[in-house]
């Protein structure tokens, strides 16, 4: 996006792929379809250490905009839920409209090459970069020259795609801070006793609620009513996985099993017939078959008087479960943290200190919630930086 923008301005642009191919993650995302953007896109569907930081690159540039890149090429996409666009066809359809986009603009593309050293140059040149792997000759180095220097790398997430901390040690290099890196939207694994409690449900799905509190006890914990996955280590789904880039280690997330139900009210109202089989079978009318069972096994009251089933019903609504950890950066979507927005425009994506030197995408310290949000960053603070390099 920022080679793009940059080269319809005219300017010399080199990108630089370390990999075989350009555009791999966007191969991957959406089940191969690429959900591409989010309808609602909003600077409160971002997490950062300076929130208002993404204010900016997100109001110059839209989703509206990015669909209109979409509806130029004539790749069909469709909304599948919550605002969340995907192609009708494959997720190669976005890589090959931004490869011709670069083309049109007469962007030079490169894969395949190993970025040996960037330092500074002198004032006329800007920056000197020795690089490696790039032409027939894959050992020979060659030294770059340019006036400006834009940083793509993304985060650590997926490695088998060759994710790299190398933005993270060239934004140091540069004397420029980063924000503590984890692994975000992903997978949670349970602790030994849950494990043992819950595992032998996997695959079971169903809609919950997920909340965790958020860092600043100021501001309100985020709320993701979707779909919750049991999986052989522990809980994923959309729920989940939105609520693991909020989550630290030691801490509870809370979920409502039962959104909007009251399946105790009738027990409640009844004196009569209230046992062990009357409170199963109100919980199979709102719950999953295999985890009604499951819930009853663990929550039943040992009594049933009104305060007790009060309880068992606040524990429908708020069950606490603290995971053990994550499924790490192999099973993560997005790295969370980065390069500190402190020290960037965040009109431009340029370091404030370090003229010529531009840091976009995944690599910044700003995480999108899943649904196409974090393309939507990548296109805006590309756009951003590709208007003004």
């Amino acid at each position: 996006m920022c080679a793009m923008q940059a080269g319809q301005r005219g300017r010399r642009v080199l990108l630089l792929e370390q990999g075989p191919a350009i555009g791999r993650k966007i191969l991957i995302s959406g089940g191969g379809r690429c959900n591409f953007t989010n309808l609602h896109c909003q600077p409160e569907n971002f997490l950062s250490s300076n929130p208002h930081f993404c204010k900016s690159a997100l109001a110059r540039y839209t989703p509206a905009d990015f669909i209109a890149l979409v509806e130029k090429h004539g790749i069909a996409y469709h909304e599948k839920t919550l605002g969340q666009l995907f192609c009708d066809g494959s997720a190669r359809q976005i890589v090959e409209m931004l490869e011709a986009e670069c083309r049109d603009a007469g962007v030079e593309i490169r894969t395949g090459v190993t970025v040996r050293e960037i330092r500074s140059a002198d004032e006329q040149r800007g920056f000197l970069a020795l690089i490696s792997g790039s032409g027939d000759r894959q050992d020979d180095e060659t030294e770059l020259t340019s006036s400006a220097v834009v940083v793509a790398t993304g985060g650590l997430s997926i490695p088998k795609l060759g994710a790299t901390d190398f933005g993270y040690h060239l934004a140091q290099q540069f004397g420029v801070a980063c924000v503590e890196t984890r692994p975000a939207l992903v997978p949670l694994v349970f602790s030994a006793e849950d494990r043992s409690r819950w595992c032998d449900l996997t695959g079971l799905s169903t809609t919950v609620i997920a909340t965790v509190g958020p860092e600043n006890p100021r501001v309100a914990a985020p709320r993701f009513r979707e779909k919750m996955l049991v999986t052989h280590r522990g809980l994923s789904g959309p729920a989940v996985l939105q609520v693991s880039a909020y989550w630290r280690p030691g801490k509870a997330i809370t979920l409502d099993v039962a959104p909007g139900l009251e399946p105790m009210a009738s027990l409640r109202a009844h004196a009569a017939g209230r046992d062990f089989g009357a409170f199963r079978a109100a919980l199979h009318r709102v719950l999953p078959g295999r985890l009604a069972d499951r819930w009853s096994e663990v929550f039943a009251p040992q009594e049933w008087t009104n305060s007790a089933l009060e309880a068992a019903e606040r524990q429908l609504h708020q069950w606490q479960v603290t995971p053990a950890g994550t499924e790490g950066y192999e099973k993560a979507e997005v790295t969370a943290g980065g390069v500190d927005t402190r020290a960037l425009s965040a009109q431009s994506m340029e370091c404030r200190k370090v003229p010529g030197l531009y840091f976009v995408g995944e690599v910044v310290d700003v995480t999108g919630h899943l649904g196409g949000f974090n393309f939507q960053w990548a296109w805006a603070s590309g756009a951003a930086a590709g208007l003004h390099v």
